[in-house]
């Protein structure tokens, strides 16, 4: 018997869901999904998404599986005179701290992370949460 794997399953529906909602809204994004640990499970470049998005979308899934958290949630508290001030520089520059990275619960459990990136901060955050809206 052949599986793709729960959350693979899982990420494809949430890809195709976010793709659609990037082509409503006309912007090419760049889709990465993964695990809770951060290890990439899915990534869709759609056609013209900007290059610099590749790496800024995969970075948005990861800070939202090393945070547990949405990586909008920590934008204020990264500011210049905030407590944590200087996340965007730690793990080797992988923390992003602005919207786009969201994380997959599974029954009130964390289970991955979807990060998107191709628009603008507000545009991101409605194409992962269309990702995650399938779900």
């Amino acid at each position: 018997m052949t599986t793709t794997g729960k959350l693979l399953d899982m990420a494809k529906k949430m890809a195709d869901a976010a793709a659609a909602k990037a082509i409503e809204i006309d912007v090419p994004m760049v889709i990465a999904i993964c695990d809770k640990h951060g290890n990439p499970v899915l990534f869709n470049r759609m056609e013209d998404a900007l290059l610099a998005s590749i790496d800024i979308a995969t970075n948005k899934a990861y800070t939202a599986a090393a945070l547990k958290c949405g990586s909008h949630e920590v934008a204020e508290a990264s500011k210049e005179a905030g407590p944590l001030f200087g996340l965007a520089s730690c793990d080797k520059g992988r923390m992003v701290v602005f919207g786009g990275g969201m994380v997959i619960k599974e029954d009130g459990v964390i289970i991955g992370a979807i990060g998107v990136s191709g628009g603008s901060v507000a545009e991101d955050m409605i194409v992962a949460q269309a990702g995650l809206d399938v779900l």
